[in-house]
């Protein structure tokens, strides 16, 4: 296959978050009046994409003023971040282990992020995510019942509700599939799901007084939890029986959509972290789903040229483990050539052009990373992208039309595991802790 041109390749001197950013002005032309720059992953838990998220933070916040961070993690434990970056006493550790679900805080490339984010001060942190690791709601119905004992004094949420929760919350990603087994199994999931929506409804009706006893910003935000918390129990419920149509992904995206414009309504502008299944202006095909409406396209619908999305593609090295034996601390696993037809292959096949330039290529021998503006083609560079009719992340790809889904595109040639946070992981449960001493044969 061959590559794009030279003229429409900008080289990434580095991917090191502290280097000065004279090679970033491929950004500052494309950016213009964006509200959101999404900023797209292929897998989860890779070390340059830690980097390259980091490093275009930090030049958009400094050059451009944009004030928050928004990444795909869970919207309640969030705030427990978002207090660190400000200032609070919280333990890094701790912070980084239960601020961010999903396992996305347990790297050491993350946790220096969120220092950065604490020393600059001027960047707010937030959760997209459905709480509890998109499978426990225990979080989401915790917050709340917190947040109702000091707004609705006189009320007593049903204690059978948590209960029920806590028969099949599962303590962290590794134990999903047993959480969702015994969700399938569980007798009270009809009283739970109206429960819930009993709690929304008592919310929504006594706001006036649930506002004058805290504030409208503190009432929003345990409303929004309570949201989330009910579209992650109809999330299950469609995954417990069985939904071949992929109403579980559809929930989600409308879900973490909804998440990133309750966030716009208190934000001038935000980074957007997540995976390019997510940022996407494309509908994404998961393994044995139909293809789904992203939330990139939800927030395209409402923004339309305010949505600025950076896709990333990969050319070789380790991504993250799809397997079952996941869960056994074989976290990730190495990747062959991009199959001819995706666009990584279209990407990786564009490093002569971009090794050819004199000082673009890294120390370890790989083609240094590259951005391409897709918006700004050649006619011979646009047709060779139409081309394209899928797109790697990780272990499986997913069809795409590159135009359509993406504004920029950066090309990572070469990817590796990110580095285990050991006082993340002192904080973390007991099956994390031993899956990652699996992972790095105990050390």
């Amino acid at each position: 296959m061959n590559g794009l041109s030279g003229g429409a390749i900008h080289p990434l001197a580095t991917l090191d978050p502290a280097a000065p950013p004279d090679d970033l002005d491929w950004l500052d032309a494309a950016i213009g009046d964006a509200r959101v720059v999404a900023i797209g992953e292929s897998a989860h838990y890779n070390r340059e994409s830690y980097l390259l998220r980091h490093r275009l933070l930090r030049h958009l916040a400094e050059r451009h003023g944009f004030g928050a961070y928004a990444m795909e993690s869970g919207f309640v434990e969030g705030w427990l971040a978002d207090g660190y970056v400000r200032g609070g006493d919280e333990r890094p550790g701790h912070v980084a282990a239960n601020g961010l679900t999903s396992l996305m805080g347990l790297w050491q490339e993350m946790g220096d992020h969120l220092a950065w984010m604490r020393r600059h001060g001027g960047v707010r942190f937030y959760g997209i995510d459905l709480p509890g690791s998109v499978m426990s709601p225990l979080p989401g119905l915790d917050a709340v019942t917190a947040y109702l004992a000091e707004a609705d004094p006189g009320f007593e949420v049903d204690p059978a509700l948590r209960e029920t929760a806590s028969a099949y919350a599962a303590p962290s990603a590794f134990s999903a599939p047993e959480a969702l087994a015994a969700y399938g199994q569980l007798a009270g999931k009809d009283a739970l799901t109206a429960g819930l929506a009993d709690l929304l409804a008592r919310m929504t009706a006594t706001r006036l007084d649930q506002v004058r006893r805290t504030s409208a910003d503190t009432y929003e935000r345990a409303l929004h939890t309570l949201r989330l918390t009910i579209a992650l129990d109809a999330a299950l419920r469609a995954m417990a029986r069985g939904a071949a149509d992929g109403t579980h992904f559809h929930i989600r995206e409308a879900a973490i959509a909804d998440t990133v414009e309750w966030i716009l309504r208190r934000e001038d502008r935000v980074v957007l972290a997540a995976h390019n299944g997510h940022v996407m202006r494309h509908p994404v095909t998961m393994p044995g789903l139909p293809p789904s409406a992203t939330m990139g396209m939800r927030l395209a619908d409402g923004l339309g040229t305010g949505y600025l999305v950076i896709g990333t593609t990969t050319g070789a090295g380790h991504t993250l483990n799809l397997e079952p034996d996941f869960r056994t601390g074989r976290l990730f696993t190495e990747m062959g050539a991009p199959e001819p037809g995706t666009l990584d292959a279209l990407m990786t096949a564009s490093n002569a052009a971009q090794t050819g330039q004199a000082g673009h290529s890294s120390q370890a021998g790989h083609a240094a990373p590259f951005a391409i503006d897709l918006r700004h083609l050649s006619p011979a560079d646009a047709e060779a992208v139409k081309a394209v009719s899928l797109q790697r992340f990780g272990g499986f790809s997913s069809e795409v039309r590159p135009l359509d889904a993406y504004d920029l595109v950066v090309h990572l040639p070469h990817v590796t595991p990110a580095h285990p946070d050991p006082a993340a992981l002192a904080c973390a449960p007991a099956e994390v802790r031993e899956a990652f001493a699996a992972f790095t044969g105990g050390s």
